[in-house]
Order: C-alpha cells, then sequence, then structure tokens
C-alpha cells in the first residue's frame, strides 16, 4: 500500500481513516480528495491529488473572514440567503440558541448522522471554473452523423442566451397558477402547434421526457383504447434500438407482449387477429428507409389496433404526415429544431395523437380559456388526467415535462418560420443525397431506395476500416452491422464536411469531387408533403433577431420566475440556480457530444458522471447510483423495477404488494401500479404521522407478497416522524424492501441519509435539492440510489453499457438520462462542499421554523413534532376560513399574486390547505416580505369575517387584479383600487402584475382548444 504520493512533485505523506474508509492528505494546508479505499491504486491516487481543492478554507455560513489570504468568491455564502446578524434574530424568535439546539428538537436523535459528510472541501467560483475546463476539455468534439434519433444543430444565439441562458426562462415553475404564467403557456401552445402542423394530428401536449418514453406512453394507450382485452404490442425492427429497448423496459410491468420484427412483412391476420394492441413503426426507419404505410395502417385498422409513429420534425416538413397516412399517434423528439445534443439530453419528446385519443394522452395539456372579465387566457387542461388524482389507476405516472427545451424547439420554428424549415430540410436532404451519389460512384451499395437524411452504406469486406479511417479526421459514423456503416447529416454540415466523408470512403487520395447540388428533393413523389404547415401568424411575424427578442421578452414580462420573488411551494424546493453552475451547460464541449460516441471522447462527461454519482453515494448513504432516469417520477419507477427485480432474482415473483401512506405524492402509487405492483395504502394519524398500527397489520398480512414500502422522508406533512426507523425494521422483518421518495432530501444533507435511516432505495430530484432550475415545468432529473444487494440491478441501456450484470431494461432513451445539466448539480456539490451543503440543510430548517413561528399568530400551522418544530416545509390551515368568510386556499393563492409572490402549494397533501417551504437561498428581508405578505392577507380576511367585505365580491374572490382591471371608467367594488394593487407599501416600486385576471377552469376544459387560435382572435384582442 502506498505511504506517500507526489504532488506538483513533493512527495506528501498519506494519512489513513479506518472510519471512514478514506484517503487524505495534507501539504502546507492542501486539502486533497479522500478516496474510497476500494478503489486505490498509483494511477488514481495521482487523478484524486491534481484534480480537487487547492486551499483549505473553513466555512462560515455567511460572512466573509477578515483574512487578506482568503478567496473573496466562496460560494456557500452567495447561495445561503441570511447574514450571521439575520440568522441570530431567526433563531431568537423561534426561541432556540443556535443551530445545534435547533438540529436537536426538529430531528429525532436515531437518525441523526454523528460523522460529518465525506467531501472534499467547497471549491471557490473561480476555482471550479478551472476545474470544469479542465475536465471539459477530456471531451473530443467530433464531427458526429451516427443519428438514432440524435443529430447536431444550430442554436440560433438569440435563443441561447435569452432563452436557455436566461434565469427568466429557466427558474419559472411549472404553470400550475396560468394567470403568472401566460408567457410560457403561450410558448408551449406555440410548440403544440408546431407539432400538431408537423405531423398533421389533431393535438399534441407540452411536451415528454424524450422519444424512447414517449413511444411507451404510446404502447400504453393503445392498450387502454382498445375495448377488447389483449397483450400484445408489435414494435418494427427498423424503429432506433433504444426505442426498443425502453418499450421492452416498460412493458413488464403491465404483462404485455412485445413482438419484434418486420411490420410489413408480418402475418398480422394469422398470428394476433383478436390480440393485437398497436404497432410501432419509424418514419424514416432507423436505417433511412422512407416506407409507405397506407395500406399498412388500413390492415391494422380493420384488426381493432393502433398505428404509432415514431418520426422526425425535420423530415416531415417535406414527407408526408403520419395523421395523413393512417396513424394514430405520433411520437419523437424535437431536439433537431434548435437543442444541443448534450450527450442525449434533455431534449423535448413531442407526442400527438386523433382527437379521440385526447383524454388518454399523457403529460400536460396547453389549452385555450378565458379569464374572469372574458378575454382569451391559457392554462393547463384536462388536469385530471394527471397521475395526481389518478394514483395507482393511472396508466402514466409522468409529473413533469420537458418545457425549457419545448419552448427553445418552439422558439426555433417561430424564428425560421415555415419557409426557413423547409429550406433546411432541403439543404439536409440535398446535401444527403449529393453524398449518396458520390459513393456509388465510387462503388459502394447504398442500401436505401428512399431517404431524408441518412443512408446505409454496405461495405464489402467489413465496416471497421472506414469507421476507424474516420476517427482519424475527427468524424463518428454509425456502425450499424459488420458491413454496413450509416451516415445521418444534419443542418450544421458544410461543402467541406461532405467532402471530407467523401474522402473517408475514396481509395484514391488524390480525388477531387466537384458536388453539384439537385434543384428539388429526389424523394419519390408518393412521399412528397402537400399540405401546408406552421400558417399561423405567430410563425410568420419574427423572423429577423429584433423581432424574436422583442416576442421572447413580450412573453417573459407575464411569467413570474425566481428572478422576481421567493416561489414557496412545499416539496418542490425552488432554491438558488446559481449562474456558475449554469454556464458550463453551453459550452460546445459538453453541448456538442452526441450519445453514442465512442467513450474517448466523452472522458470528460464520464468524470462528471462517476464523481457526481460518488458524491451523491456520500451523501445519501447509498453503495450505487444511477443518473439514467430524466425525471423524479422516472426515478421512482425504476427503483420499483430495481425491487421487483431483486425478488424475481431470488425465486420470490409473488411479492407485489407495494404499502402507500395516503398522503403520498401522487406519482407513488402511479409508479407503483406501472412497475406491476398492488398499491395498499396505509393510513395517517390525526396529526401527520405514519399509522404505526396500519402499517404493521397491512406487513403481517401481507408478508408472503410484501415487496415494498413507500415512504417520503421527512413527511409529506413537513415533520421528521420519530417512527421512520421503526417502519423500516417492520417491512424488513416481513421481506419487502423501503423505498423513500427523495422529494424532501434538502432537510437531510449533512444531518442523516436515508440509507442510515433504513431506506434500501432513494430517488433524488436534481431539480429540486441539487439545483438543476424548474425550466418552467422541466427539465428534471431522478436519479437512483440503492444498496449494495440491488446495485447489479441498476438500469442497462443496448447502446452504451451502463448498470450491473442483472440490470433492468433502460427506462431512458439516452445511457444516462439528460447528462448535459448534471454539471449543475456536480458544481453545487463541489462549491458547497461538506460544511457548505450541511449549512444549506440548516437554513432551511431554520427559516422554515422561523416562517411557521411568525404565521402562527394568524394562521394554524397544522403539523408540528414534539418539540413544537416542522422540517423546511409546514402546512398552514385556511379551512375555517370557508365557513367564516366563503374563502378556500385557491382565493389566497390568487390573491398572493397581487402581492408579487407565487402561491405556496396549494390543497396538498390536506385539501384546502397551503405547504410552505423557503430553502435556504432565501434572506431573512424576503421570508419577511412573504410572511407580511400573509398576514396581510389575514387582515383582509378578517374584515370579510366582520362584514365589512361582502363574502362574493370581495378583494379575494376577485384576485389577482391586473392593470384593465383596476383602469375601467366604473368600479363597484367594496374596496379601493389602491388596496387591490398596492396593499403594502413595497408593491409601490417592487410590483408584479399579472397579465390576466382569475382563470374560468370550466370553460377551458369544455371548450377544449390545443393550438394557436385562428389569427381573428388576435385581430380582436
Amino acid at each position: 500500500m502506498f505511504n506517500q504520493v507526489v504532488y506538483r512533485g513533493v512527495k506528501t505523506p498519506l494519512i489513513f481513516s479506518s472510519r471512514i474508509r478514506t484517503i487524505t492528505t495534507r501539504f502546507n494546508n492542501i486539502s486533497i480528495r479522500q478516496l474510497n479505499l476500494n478503489q486505490i491504486n498509483s494511477k488514481n491516487i495521482i487523478i484524486g491529488v491534481s484534480n480537487f481543492s487547492k486551499t483549505s478554507r473553513k466555512f462560515s455560513s455567511t460572512s466573509l473572514k477578515n483574512d487578506a489570504f482568503s478567496p473573496l468568491d466562496t460560494f456557500p455564502r452567495r447561495h445561503n440567503g441570511s447574514s450571521d446578524a439575520e440568522i441570530k434574530v431567526m433563531l431568537e424568535a423561534i426561541g432556540v440558541k443556535d443551530m445545534e439546539e435547533l438540529v436537536l428538537k426538529a430531528v429525532p436523535a436515531n437518525i441523526r448522522s454523528t460523522e460529518s459528510l465525506a467531501l472534499e472541501e467547497g471549491l471557490t467560483e473561480s476555482e471550479l471554473m478551472e476545474r470544469l475546463k479542465s475536465i471539459v476539455s477530456k471531451n473530443k468534439v467530433y464531427r458526429s452523423y451516427i443519428g438514432m434519433g440524435y443529430t447536431n444543430t444550430i442554436v440560433p444565439s438569440v435563443i441561447l442566451r435569452n432563452i436557455l441562458e436566461s434565469p427568466g426562462w429557466y427558474t419559472q415553475y411549472t404553470p400550475y397558477q396560468p394567470e403568472i404564467s401566460q408567457g410560457r403557456l403561450e410558448s408551449l401552445l406555440n410548440f403544440q402547434t408546431m407539432v400538431t402542423d408537423l405531423t398533421g394530428m389533431d393535438l399534441a401536449n407540452a411536451s415528454l421526457l424524450d422519444e424512447g418514453t414517449a413511444a411507451a406512453e404510446a404502447m400504453l394507450i393503445s392498450f387502454s383504447a382498445r375495448k377488447q382485452k389483449c397483450n400484445t404490442f408489435f414494435v418494427d425492427e427498423k424503429c432506433h434500438p433504444q426505442t426498443i429497448a425502453c418499450l421492452k423496459t416498460r412493458s413488464e410491468g403491465f404483462g404485455i407482449n412485445v413482438i419484434v420484427g418486420d411490420a410489413l412483412k408480418y402475418d398480422f391476420e394469422n398470428q394476433h387477429k383478436n390480440d393485437l394492441a398497436g404497432v410501432l413503426v419509424q418514419y424514416p426507419a432507423t436505417d433511412g428507409n422512407i416506407n409507405d404505410y397506407s395500406d399498412f395502417s388500413a390492415k391494422i385498422h380493420s384488426l381493432g389496433g393502433q398505428v404509432v409513429c415514431a418520426t422526425d420534425l425535420m423530415a416531415l416538413t417535406l414527407l408526408t404526415p403520419p395523421g395523413e397516412w393512417g396513424a394514430d399517434i405520433a411520437v419523437g423528439n424535437s431536439q433537431r429544431f434548435g437543442v444541443p445534443l448534450g450527450y442525449g439530453g434533455p431534449h423535448a419528446a413531442f407526442f400527438s395523437c386523433k382527437d379521440r385519443l385526447k383524454r388518454r394522452m399523457p403529460g400536460r395539456l396547453v389549452g385555450v380559456s378565458r379569464d374572469a372579465s372574458g378575454n382569451k387566457a391559457y392554462r393547463l387542461s384536462l388536469q385530471t388526467r394527471e397521475q395526481h388524482i389518478r394514483r395507482e389507476k393511472a396508466t402514466s405516472n409522468i409529473c413533469t415535462a420537458q418545457a425549457l427545451l419545448a419552448n427553445m424547439a418552439a422558439m426555433y420554428a417561430i424564428y425560421h418560420g415555415p419557409e426557413g424549415v423547409t429550406a433546411i430540410a432541403r439543404r439536409i436532404h440535398n446535401l444527403t443525397n449529393t453524398l449518396a451519389e458520390e459513393i456509388k460512384q465510387m462503388g459502394y451499395q447504398i442500401k436505401n431506395e428512399a431517404f431524408f437524411d441518412t443512408l446505409n452504406v454496405h461495405i464489402e469486406g467489413g465496416a471497421d476500416d472506414i469507421i476507424r479511417k474516420a476517427l482519424t479526421v475527427n468524424i463518428n459514423f454509425r456502425r450499424v452491422d459488420n458491413n454496413t456503416v450509416g451516415i445521418t447529416l444534419d443542418e450544421t454540415v458544410k461543402k467541406e464536411d461532405v467532402l471530407d466523408i467523401i474522402q473517408v470512403f475514396s481509395k484514391d487520395s488524390n480525388k477531387k469531387s466537384n458536388l453539384v447540388l439537385p434543384d428539388k428533393p429526389t424523394i419519390p413523389q408518393k412521399f412528397i408533403r402537400t399540405s401546408p404547415y406552421m400558417q399561423h401568424r405567430v410563425f410568420n411575424s419574427y423572423h429577423s433577431e429584433t423581432e424574436i427578442l422583442r416576442y421572447i421578452y413580450h412573453l417573459q414580462s407575464k411569467d413570474l420566475s425566481l428572478a422576481h420573488s421567493m416561489i414557496p411551494l412545499g416539496s418542490c424546493t425552488m432554491k438558488l440556480n446559481a449562474t456558475t453552475e449554469m454556464i458550463p451547460i453551453t459550452w460546445p464541449e459538453f453541448a456538442n457530444i452526441h450519445p453514442f460516441v465512442p467513450a474517448d471522447q466523452a472522458e470528460g462527461y464520464e468524470v462528471i458522471i462517476k464523481e457526481l454519482e460518488h458524491d451523491l453515494a456520500v451523501i445519501t448513504g447509498f453503495d450505487g447510483i444511477s443518473l439514467q432516469p430524466n425525471s423524479g417520477a422516472q426515478g421512482e419507477y425504476t427503483g420499483l423495477r430495481i425491487i421487483r427485480a431483486y425478488h424475481k432474482s431470488r425465486g420470490d415473483d409473488k411479492r407485489n404488494v407495494c404499502l402507500i401512506p395516503v398522503s403520498a405524492h401522487g406519482t407513488n402509487p402511479a409508479s407503483a401500479a406501472m412497475a406491476g405492483m398492488e398499491v395498499v395504502p396505509v393510513k395517517c394519524e390525526n396529526n401527520g404521522d405514519l399509522d404505526m398500527k396500519d402499517l404493521e397489520l397491512k406487513a403481517t398480512k401481507y408478508k408472503d407478497k410484501l415487496a415494498a414500502f413507500m415512504v417520503t422522508y421527512p413527511s409529506t406533512f413537513g415533520v421528521f416522524e420519530n417512527g421512520v426507523v421503526k417502519a423500516c425494521e417492520i417491512i424488513h422483518q416481513n421481506g419487502g424492501q423501503v423505498y423513500m421518495d427523495g422529494a424532501n432530501l434538502n432537510a437531510q444533507i449533512g444531518l442523516c441519509t436515508p440509507a442510515g435511516i433504513g431506506a434500501d432505495v432513494c430517488h433524488l430530484n436534481l431539480h429540486k435539492t441539487f439545483c438543476i432550475p424548474h425550466g418552467g415545468g422541466g427539465p428534471g432529473v431522478g436519479p437512483v440510489g440503492v444498496k449494495s444487494h440491488l446495485v447489479p440491478f441498476l438500469p442497462g441501456h443496448p447502446i452504451v453499457k451502463t448498470g450491473g450484470d442483472k440490470c433492468i431494461g433502460p427506462v431512458s432513451a439516452a445511457p444516462f438520462g439528460s447528462p448535459d445539466i448534471l454539471p449543475i448539480s456536480w458544481a453545487y456539490i463541489k462549491m458547497m462542499g461538506s460544511k457548505g451543503l450541511t449549512s444549506a440543510t440548516h437554513l432551511a430548517l431554520l427559516n422554515a421554523n422561523y416562517m411557521a413561528v411568525r404565521l402562527s399568530n394568524h394562521y394554524k400551522i397544522l403539523y408540528v413534532n414534539q418539540q413544537g418544530m416542522c422540517a423546511h416545509e409546514f402546512i398552514i390551515d385556511v379551512r375555517p376560513f370557508q365557513k367564516t368568510a366563503n374563502i378556500e386556499a385557491i382565493d389566497i393563492a390568487k390573491r398572493l399574486q397581487d402581492y408579487g409572490f407565487h402561491s405556496p402549494t396549494m390543497s396538498w397533501p390536506v385539501a384546502n390547505t397551503l405547504m410552505i417551504e423557503p430553502t435556504e437561498s432565501e434572506s431573512k428581508a424576503e421570508l419577511d416580505r412573504f410572511c407580511d405578505a400573509m398576514i396581510s392577507i389575514r387582515e383582509e380576511i378578517r374584515s370579510i369575517e366582520k362584514g365589512q367585505q361582502p363574502k362574493e365580491n370581495n378583494i379575494l374572490k376577485n384576485s389577482p387584479h391586473t392593470i384593465e382591471m383596476l383602469t375601467k371608467t366604473t368600479w363597484d367594488k367594496a374596496y379601493s383600487r389602491e388596496q387591490a394593487a398596492f396593499p403594502l407599501k413595497y408593491l409601490k416600486t417592487h410590483k408584479f402584475w399579472p397579465s390576466v385576471g382569475r382563470l374560468d377552469d370550466a370553460y377551458g376544459d369544455i371548450n377544449l382548444i390545443c393550438s394557436c387560435p385562428p389569427v381573428e382572435d388576435y385581430l380582436e384582442n
């Protein structure tokens, strides 16, 4: 074993720590990364030493130490909102002397960790950027023509800077409060219209996670739409391999029989006449071929099945859309509409369908409604389809979308317009056609009869030589099989690139080609699109940068985000998304990497992935981490699938019961049902605690079938329950596994760990606790952590090896889910360090308890522990006001908009209550501003209770108040215009105006309009 290590040419001693089984070295106050002893060798010691922190710093929560040699850009004091002086005031208000006493009273002794997190000291912001530049330099940005649903694209700079890099777009919350979300709702409606037009369908949703999982959602709709029971779904062998693998994974929980074969040659009439739910085809296929599915679709419909088409939006600008040749559902990836490759994500998948399937469609659907004054307004429609309502009866557990990326794709379409995207598509096809002709002249066989942008080239004697030759000039081709090379072109390809490709195939190094592009597409006439698309004014108005810039900012001005005020949503953790964390994701070395490049071209990503996996394992106490799930709900599903696979590996196939508290997130029972489990609810006590007697009763009753118990901790009611360790023991004693929902991990870091509490599996919301922005409703990342006995079952992938030797199939289309945003969480952990992360948890607890104390004289705090403490969030009870003033939670939520705040979580987990989570990033001043608003609203309610305002036409029932409402000539309210607009002094200088009045939800559901309204509507308004 090594006893010294070389650092910067100097030999330094190694210090061994058996307690944490790591190696640490120090030299002149240089702190080196701690390394796991099980992975020690001379190489990774040197790597560990060279890569990590250079300066030892003692952390203070906010203040800057008076040390001339200390760096001035330490991060925790920027992330944590309150100063030391403010912290002292808040501690005094709560009635505790220090943070230690606060933790002692809030967190049960039997779960508290006795050791600090085994992470390195936090890097400063400048140190982090230096280190990231070193890491990203390991990635090699080759010209990738691999295809398979991912292509390079040109992100218009105006969209890159003003949407992807703009906190006004990436820090928004899901548009559940439509009055302050009209900008992104309009943008997402544009996305839906674009998808509907290009696919030829009747409506589209506001995006899904990726193409593979979107196809899986379509498969489930095919079964629910079939009136008679059936269990077969057919997948054409020319679909992308990652899509086929995702379908196989998802089918297992539902007992669906997935058959893969040649759809155009398969004998459906004799094989599955009465048992076929649907068929998935790729158009164009993964090999680039364009096939005629008109007669095929009619045949499948005659058998009662649905036709699902995975397709390419760019190709559909030239090709007959699926909706015109008989498809019922169209899915795909909108990535090539101006969204970077990012090693596989995040990208917005699209999902469109015929009108008769609209109430089965998964995810979010933006629709047109009207506000209280009758003005046109946008909202999320048909929300009863979501798993929050349907729970274990849901056929989808979709909770998030890819809103930020969908907005980028929509703006790409608007910026270019129909003529622009058509010109891009024609150029791509013409270059592909020219390349095909050149390759054929050199004696190679092109295996495609009709194509758009992809060629399959037969290589006599083997494909590997051509692929190796291409790599020498920094080009990636797809290795289809031993004798076939795939080439997919995109909008970034120039004439010089085509010449370089030709040179790779040329046997004469001196051969010169004179490329001539055809005047028109060479696609066979029967496939040529004749129908118009993107005719709405929005796609034909903003083609100059000046105009698109103004449109982007016009929409942004309608949306409240973290750039305006705190967003106090319980269980959603809307915290700082620091600029230093965000900057690297748009660097070309991160953004322009294809997900299926050779491993040596993504070594920088490998460093980020491995280190993030390691750090998350340390933080949670688990032995293995998978970053593949690209949403929290996907993480739930993944964890439960791992548990099922574990039981089956032990011959316990009968274990399929999942115990879930009645207070759980709606995604919990939905995910369990999708994993093939039977959901059994567990009661909660009146104080919100888990009913331990009922848990033990159910665990004993189902001990022979018990698979899992899902628990959120701290509890869904915002309290650290004392009985959680006992609950885990009960489950384990009866043969089950414990799944912890990681939504509230922000209250645990540095104080306790899910594994230490007793969980076997936990998913982590990187878009909550670990600072990936919510993006107006997505992207999300939901990795899972597992104990050692479950590590072999972590999810795999058909293209890039991931997971263990008993891995479940992929749960996302890309091997690592959404890698382009992983540097955000990686950077957050690296800059905060062990002490910084723990201090953030302290402040999250402090802020919540401080606000609870301030509001307790005006509202009832619904749940606290025996010490009178909450965790990082708390619930205020507004139910009494329904009787005394006819005021409900929704009225308070809408009135808060007049005060410049987003509503807390409304009516969950208890109907007609508000759950408030302030997060550590908010300053005492902001906490007080919100509390002042809530106290002022309480006084407004009191005025109704006293009869000073009527119970119907009052200031809360009429909220939010728009400029239009306040400037009308007549005013017949029982309160003044000033009371409506400026109830507190700060609003005179710090006012956010809702752009529409209160939405009429019933009207929007009855009159479902989910694409851009007619131009006449714009002229009228």
